[in-house]
């Protein structure tokens, strides 16, 4: 019978963390991977692999774990993820695979990211090359965007025998992996960097510093270059703000440019000089991820950090780990609360903000109760920064420069459920579609895009 509970992980003091970037979680070591590799039940009709969004065979990884085959997990997984180490860290287990698990049904579920991470982790220290033998067509493939949607088309299209070419935008590769999570959940040179170059030994060419829309069209990549079919993975990188008096002040920000600089431009270490003005008492307003992620590294830069949000606890979007980790760091959370103006000094810097408390009133069309004002309830939080995490949005500069490319009223682009856009050969997945959402979610997108786009490709070249 499968113990209840899950074997504990490791992590990092809550009050040492709050003062560096490290990892927060250790992970488990071998011998705790296998011990709690023992409580799955090795289902006949595995529930957790219909929660997964790229569909690993979960069982079967872990039935290798449990036996201590390493290396054989990590071919399981790697039939269905190309960034196994970054989902392990930082998916939303809790309401995908391990939502479903039947061991969750009366105990708690098996910690099937954590064993994830475990394999991938172990596949990374021991240098094993899960690549192969490919034979190539030769058949040339645009990616755009080395976010997790298009380096998971990239790796299956690669696996299929394809050229493939991403084009990146920034002079790093990896997308939000890189600029938008922090170092403290999500390593950049021993996770982000180490599952990159395991795409790029599959034969995928990365181009970074290349804008599609401006230093190369869509339409040129088919007419100029060759290309027989287009994945665009460009992400939602514009930022959603309130619309608020005093949104315009000094101190202000999004969390995505907060976050940018702070990951990609490596604001955060002492010997780099990139700007970043972090001020003595913060608040995030938001209450997904993208809050934590902010607020989490607003504290670690010395701020006194506030969490503002218009619902209560139980409607928080961000992963529960992440709202726990935030707590036992000293995360302040305003819950039931939503700014009405943003209170700026003579010099034009933000002094305060104003806020009035919420109550939960009937359900909205997303299904969760939704938040209204309490009269009389108005009261001002004592901040010198603000940072707005309300979401994002696709840029418009591809389906501007892309002619007959549909966007929907969000400008996201339009594609139906294999990804294919409204034109021929043209397929797209992830936020520049669904708008912002979850990694694993984009990746999904991306493989399902790469099928759709090898069946093409196969009855029109091959």
């Amino acid at each position: 019978m499968a113990m209840k509970t899950k074997v504990p992980v490791r992590e990092q003091d809550p009050k040492v963390r709050a003062t560096n970037f490290e990892e927060v979680c250790y992970g488990y070591n071998a011998e705790e991977a296998q011990e709690e590799a023992q409580r799955c039940l090795n289902c006949k009709n595995p529930r957790c692999v219909q929660g997964c969004p790229v569909s690993i065979n979960i069982p079967a990884f872990i039935q290798e774990v449990k036996a201590g085959k390493f290396e054989d997990a990590a071919k399981v997984i790697a039939k269905s993820s190309s960034l196994p180490a970054v989902c392990g860290r930082v998916c939303p287990q809790e309401s995908q695979c391990e939502g479903v698990c039947v061991v969750g049904i009366k105990g708690e579920p098996v910690s099937i990211g954590k064993l994830e991470r475990f394999v991938a982790d172990w596949s990374r220290e021991n240098d094993i090359d899960l690549s192969g033998n490919i034979e190539k067509n030769g058949i040339k493939v645009g990616v755009v965007g080395s976010g997790p949607s298009g380096l998971a088309c990239a790796g299956d299209l690669a696996k299929a025998g394809y050229d493939v070419t991403i084009f990146e935008a920034f002079h790093e590769s990896g997308g939000v992996l890189t600029y938008g999570i922090p170092e403290f959940r999500l390593p950049k040179s021993k996770v982000v960097n180490y599952e990159i170059n395991s795409i790029k030994k599959l034969g995928v060419k990365i181009e970074n510093n290349v804008v599609v829309g401006r230093t190369i069209t869509i339409d040129e990549m088919f007419e100029d270059e060759g290309f027989k079919a287009v994945f665009i993975g460009s992400g939602a990188g514009l930022p959603s703000f309130m619309g608020i008096p005093g949104e315009n002040a000094n101190g202000v920000l999004s969390a995505n440019e907060f976050l940018t600089r702070v990951n990609l431009m490596k604001a955060y270490i002492d010997d780099y000089d990139t700007p970043i003005r972090v001020g003595k008492r913060v608040a995030v307003v938001g209450g997904g991820n993208v809050a934590m992620d902010a607020a989490r590294t607003a504290l670690r830069l010395g701020a006194d950090t506030h969490i503002v949000y218009r619902r209560s606890e139980s409607e928080l979007p961000a992963r529960v780990e992440e709202v726990h980790h935030a707590k036992e760091e000293g995360i302040q959370f305003n819950l039931l609360t939503n700014p009405t103006e943003i209170l700026v000094d003579e010099n034009g810097n933000v002094c305060g903000m104003k806020c009035i408390k919420m109550e939960l009133g009937e359900p909205d069309e997303s299904g969760r109760r939704r938040p209204v004002e309490i009269p009389g309830s108005e009261f001002e939080l004592d901040v010198d920064m603000v940072i707005m995490s309300l979401g994002t949005r696709p840029n418009p500069l591809i389906a501007s420069t892309t002619p007959g490319l549909d966007v929907n009223r969000k400008k996201c682009i339009v594609a139906d459920e294999d990804g294919l856009t409204s034109l021929e050969g043209i397929y797209a997945g992830g936020d520049t579609v669904t708008g912002a959402a979850t990694v694993i979610s984009a990746m999904g997108a991306g493989r399902t895009a790469a099928a759709a786009m090898d069946k093409y490709l196969r009855e029109k070249y091959l």
